[in-house]
């Protein structure tokens, strides 16, 4: 019987782990880097080891520092999680050949399946030779041979980008897995992304946990998953199970694993076998009844499953959230998670609390929010609103997106799930929500309250000039006008057809078209005020002329480390509108900084090596005068 378990990992997916093991009475222990020193899966663990360093491959990614971190913590068994070395045959030998229990399959079925290229190999399916690739085979995918998660993928759409790419992704596969190794497939354009949840015991007992779907994605990483895939023809489900148990026999599986398909045109297109734990594995938990770590743990002790697969029932969806910005290509966004709090009704997956810190080191991905319900439509419903009422105070999220995805018709009617969804739809569910001018004007009010409360005040026989306070939003500028009452109150005289009818510093109610709504506010020293689901932000009366940019600077979208600089790149050079100058890297993503226009560079402060903050000067490129047209 296993008593004391490691969990190879961290934040939200070591968390998950601690909470069966809590359930169980096993007890844990944690692994952290330094960069991790105070997160919530330390603080939650019963004993936690260093890791030295901040880099997963200083850290996370050392085999060898985990294993000796269990024996000196007196664990018996380690749990890889889902990513850095989850899928490393070597590693779970080393786990083994120390004498702990390796939660998860053998080592010769994760080589058999972890490596894409040898799992295809495996099925017949011979990856695409990047020497011999032409026009005729684009669009194409470059994809890393470990690891999963988006990173280490790059689509090619133009054959002279195909080596750049290549290059692109092994780095970013070797930083994120210790494993540079990339192949080359075609690219199926907007399919659906379907997958099939196994669990095999070592007695030979196969169980295929339905289907999930997992279309919605942005950068190859999933966003909103279900379970079970709606829509999906019987013949053709069954024929996913039963080639996803086929697989699982033919390797000898041994434990949780899933088997992940695009389906185009009524087929299905065998992607990848991911041998460990998924992280949408909560849906298939709320569907089945079922305890997925716990039964890793039972398989891992030698238990029997029982010969008949658990039968589903209703539907359950899982969304992810993300501290990053939709709008502007996804950015990652980082800074202190002053408030996060989730209603009741909801399973929270996450591996942050309220005052935590988001960093640069790791996966912006602060939580997944999953529901159940008995249909589909009132799974969507209800996570929707549970999504709604969250409160989030802090770095930019993409909160507001996901309920804008649950609510679209494409994805309500389930008629068009697809990869391309985000390319189709990603302006208009980027559209800044409705109501940003009423919390403005709450915000204003709120304000104006606290500085009432704190040095007195109120109104006076001479009348004067209205009280302006301007907030930016992800609509834009808000600018808000009132002037104090008699009875101690507000008028509002922009934007118009507002009534003020209570102020305190927390707390707004507005009258518009007579009905009352009210807004809960609350305003932190660096001016970000929150007004229910609304993040603002309190512009200062006066620009400050030191915050000027020259044009054409090229500023760090995000904190992070410049990881590369184009080959040859030198002050003075010709560059072209769109021209990749140099690459970040930031929470385990690279993001590629371009010029915005054809012209002369005439600073490069980047270097391979530097770390940057968002808003650091990069490059400046002096655009190329156009000639006047002759008249």
């Amino acid at each position: 019987m296993i008593s004391r378990l490691l969990v190879a990992n961290r934040g939200e997916i070591a968390c998950r782990v601690f909470r069966t093991c809590r359930d169980l009475g096993v007890s844990t222990v944690a692994v952290y880097s330094d960069a991790d020193a105070g997160a919530l899966h330390v603080r939650e663990a019963d004993a936690a080891v260093r890791l030295p360093g901040a880099a997963p491959s200083e850290t996370y990614l050392r085999g060898d520092l985990i294993v000796e971190a269990a024996l000196a913590a007196g664990a018996d068994a380690v749990h890889p999680g889902y990513g850095f070395l989850s899928e490393n045959a070597d590693f779970a030998r080393a786990v083994t050949d120390a004498g702990l229990v390796w939660i998860g399959p053998p080592p010769a079925a994760i080589e058999a399946m972890a490596s894409k290229t040898r799992a295809k190999e495996l099925l017949g399916i011979a990856p695409l030779d990047p020497a011999r690739v032409t026009e005729s085979d684009l669009p194409v995918l470059v994809k890393a041979a470990a690891g999963g998660g988006g990173r280490g993928m790059r689509i090619v759409r133009e054959l002279t980008e195909l080596a750049g790419e290549l290059e692109s992704a092994s780095a970013e596969a070797a930083s994120a897995f210790g494993d540079g190794e990339v192949f080359v497939e075609p690219y199926v354009e907007d399919g659906r992304h379907v997958e099939v949840q196994l669990l095999c015991d070592a007695h030979g007992t196969v169980w295929a946990l339905g289907t999930r779907d997992c279309s919605l994605q942005r950068r190859h990483q999933k966003v909103i998953e279900e379970a079970p895939a709606p829509g999906l023809p019987a013949a053709l489900e069954a024929s996913l199970l039963d080639t996803a148990v086929r697989a699982a026999k033919a390797v000898g599986y041994v434990g949780a694993g899933t088997v992940e398909f695009l389906v185009a045109d009524g087929r299905a297109h065998f992607l990848e076998m991911n041998t460990r734990l998924q992280v949408e594995h909560p849906v298939t938990e709320e569907v089945y009844g079922v305890d997925l770590v716990a039964l890793q743990l039972a398989v891992a002790e030698g238990a029997k499953l029982p010969p008949e697969t658990p039968a589903p029932r209703g539907h359950a969806i899982e969304a992810r959230l993300y501290a990053e910005d939709p709008a502007r290509g996804w950015a990652p966004q980082t800074g202190a998670l002053r408030l996060f709090d989730v209603p009741g009704g909801v399973r929270l997956d996450t591996g942050y609390a309220s005052g935590d810190a988001i960093g640069v080191h790791y996966d912006p991905m602060i939580a997944k929010l999953t529901v159940h319900a008995p249909t589909r439509d009132g799974a969507v419903r209800k996570l929707a609103r549970a999504l709604e009422r969250t409160r989030i105070h802090g770095p930019v999220t993409n909160r507001d997106l996901l309920v804008a995805s649950l609510r679209h018709p494409e994805y309500a009617r389930a008629d068009r799930l697809d990869t391309g969804f985000y390319d189709r739809n990603l302006p208009a569910l980027t559209t800044a929500p409705g109501g940003g001018d009423l919390a403005a004007v709450a915000a204003a009010l709120a304000a104006a309250s606290a500085r009432r409360g704190r040095f007195g005040g109120g109104w006076r026989n001479l009348r004067s000039q209205d009280e302006t306070r301007t907030y930016g939003g992800t609509g834009g500028d808000h600018e808000v006008r009132y002037r104090p009452t008699r009875d101690g109150g507000y008028e509002v005289t922009a934007p118009e057809g507002v009534r003020a009818v209570a102020a305190a510093p927390d707390r707004v109610s507005l009258e518009t078209a007579g009905v009352v709504r009210h807004f809960d506010v609350t305003a932190y020293e660096d001016g970000t005020v929150h007004v229910g689901g609304h993040r603002l932000t309190a512009r200062p009366r006066f620009t400050d002329p030191r915050e000027q940019t020259a044009p054409g600077s090229l500023l760090a979208p995000m904190p992070g480390t410049v990881v590369r600089v184009a080959d040859g790149l030198a002050v003075g050079d010709a560059v072209t509108a769109g021209q990749p100058l140099l690459w970040l890297e930031a929470m385990k993503m690279e993001h590629r900084v371009t010029a915005p226009a054809s012209g002369t560079l005439t600073a490069l402060h980047a270097a391979p090596g530097r770390q940057v903050e968002v808003g650091a000067l990069l490059a400046v490129v002096q655009a190329e005068e156009r000639p006047e047209a002759q008249s």
